[in-house]
């Protein structure tokens, strides 16, 4: 059964194929994507086979391989205002890798602080983690600072890590450990 996580404000729970739509306009849109390191998604379709994908990684338990995702939505509104997830789990070494995305429009209201300590949370209790990693953009001082502010420290500069239309970028290297 996937977990459902919930925190003050929030809702953290499994992607459905109704949030086809509400993805769509997050992951093509350019400032979310600006520190992503990822190409914009193009149509639901697109959208629907990826939570497609997930949702089977989880139920054959492929999910330790494949990841965790959330769709992050408003308690008592329909609808989601970004993800959160872990990647690159390993079950073998007690580690994984944090990601997230909001809206712009829900920028600077805590949230994202909110659903990373929850998820946080959850990775050290119920995945049994020692090790929870984050590659961030240097130039991404909001998602740096959120890190930094959660008790993750600095590893060190992965260079030329990432690409983001067509251009590579450095990156900060965190992690937090239990």
């Amino acid at each position: 059964m996937f977990p459902i996580l919930e925190t003050k404000r929030l809702v953290l729970r499994e992607l459905v194929e109704g949030d086809a739509a509400d993805l769509l306009k997050c992951f093509s849109n350019p400032d979310v994507l600006r520190y992503y390191g990822q190409t914009p998604l193009t149509n639901t379709d697109q959208v629907k086979q990826i939570i497609r994908n997930f949702s089977k990684s989880f139920e054959e338990k492929l999910g330790i391989k494949w990841g965790i995702k959330w769709g992050i939505e408003w308690k008592g509104k329909e609808g989601i205002i970004g993800t959160i997830g872990f990647q690159e789990w390993s079950h073998e070494h007690k580690r994984a890798e944090l990601s997230y995305a909001l809206f712009p429009k829900y920028w600077g209201n805590g949230y994202a602080t909110e659903a990373v300590s929850k998820v946080i949370s959850y990775g050290f209790k119920e995945l049994e983690l020692t090790r929870i990693g984050a590659i961030v953009f240097i130039e991404n001082k909001a998602s740096n600072k959120l890190l930094i502010n959660l008790g993750f420290k600095k590893e060190g500069i992965l260079r030329n890590y990432m690409y983001q239309n067509d251009v590579s970028f450095d990156t900060n290297l965190y992690s937090l450990l239990q």
